[in-house]
């Protein structure tokens, strides 16, 4: 068997190839143009063949699509996918080809035996229907936050005049907003950014209304989509985001896995007699993720009254932030727990519309903040 290593560029990839008693035989740059990578894993399958067969690992990036497809129309009997975790001062591409082909030499038996390599953050590949949901998702995300970068700057305009409170509608997104802007008076340069401004958010609303819509025939008849719906806060965009970035939900033995993965349990640096010494979440899963569930804690602690109290007992001792951050980690908790029973979800007692509520004012931006 073959042990190939990749470190990944856009031009070129810098490969590293060890035999089965470790030896490095072969190491070189190959670029990324058809016929040049098609000449070396030809010549690779043709080694290959004598040796028993070839493994490769890769760090992840958004240009592999490409190099797994092509592996895996060369054969390649295991495609290990890594996170790097720690960014060495000293790194060069042949370091990095060198340090991924040892790394999978190394612990060989255990990873064609299925089994967890220590140090080693393994990526899952997603199904295709999963890699297009996150893309999908991802592109609303963006033009979500182009939309609101388009109105901070109209509202800028505004209060550079004292306007903002001469709007026709307490609300700022509506019709009539919209008309008052585009014919109400403005200097000559504010009047051209305000129009151009307006067009964008006019563009943006269209391209939105256009993903929603391809989200929701998306979402039809996606029994786990649907389960995630059930719990306050997530709708279509938002279980569908979360749904395609768990993907298969048996990968994750515990509740707490899955709230690891998604960058939500806290850091330690436990040394010597220092036993609980621990930091904020690692934030090492998705951004977007964390994003929707800093949203949704709201809606879940104003329905579920249960979770509201157990929240406010946080809240007590730790303060509002951590206090939201543990609830969206019970959240993840719960949804592991729905996906795995495929049970939706049931809030354990109502809230009390007659309860004293505290103001959550500009609650969604707080929770971002605490999250990233």
């Amino acid at each position: 068997m073959l042990y190939l290593g990749m470190d990944q560029h856009k031009s070129q990839i810098t490969v590293n190839l060890r035999s089965e008693d470790g030896e490095i035989v072969l190491q070189r740059q190959v670029s990324t143009r058809w016929k040049k990578i098609r000449t070396f894993f030809d010549n690779l399958t043709e080694r290959a063949a004598r040796e028993g067969g070839f493994m490769a690992i890769v760090e992840v990036c958004g240009m592999n699509p490409w190099l797994i497809e092509i592996l895996e129309e060369y054969n390649c009997s295991e495609l290990v996918i890594t996170q790097p975790e720690n960014r060495s001062k000293q790194k060069t591409d042949r370091r990095d080809a060198n340090g991924l082909s040892y790394l999978l030499w190394v612990n060989r038996h255990r990873v064609t035996g299925g089994q967890q390599v220590p140090g080693m953050r393994r990526i899952n590949p997603p199904t295709p229907q999963e890699a297009e949901d996150r893309q999908l998702t991802t592109m609303r995300q963006t033009l979500t936050q182009k939309r609101t970068a388009v109105l901070n700057a109209l509202h800028k305009i505004l209060r550079k005049h004292n306007f903002e409170q001469d709007r026709p509608t307490k609300h700022f997104k509506t019709k009539k907003v919209r008309e008052w802007l585009a014919t109400m008076y403005l200097p000559e340069i504010d009047r051209l950014e305000a129009d151009q401004l307006l067009a964008q958010w006019a563009l943006l609303d269209e391209q939105l209304g256009e993903l929603d819509a391809k989200i929701s025939e998306r979402v039809q008849g996606n029994e786990e989509v649907r389960l995630l719906q059930s719990m306050p806060g997530l709708g279509e965009y938002s279980a569908l985001a979360i749904r395609s970035r768990i993907s298969n939900i048996e990968r994750f033995k515990r509740p707490d896995s899955l709230a690891n993965y998604f960058g939500l349990t806290p850091g330690c640096r436990n040394s010597g007699e220092a036993t609980q010494r621990l930091g904020s979440i690692t934030k090492q899963g998705s951004k977007i993720v964390r994003h929707l569930l800093g949203q949704a804690v709201v809606k879940v602690l104003q329905r579920d009254g249960t979770m509201r109290k157990w929240y406010k007992r946080i809240k007590k001792r730790r303060g509002s932030k951590i206090a939201r951050v543990a609830t969206m980690r019970r959240m993840v908790t719960i949804l592991w727990h729905m996906l795995k029973k495929n049970e939706e979800y049931r809030c354990a007692s109502p809230a009390n519309r007659f309860e004293e509520f505290d103001k959550f004012s500009g609650e969604p931006e707080a929770a971002q903040k605490a999250v990233g």
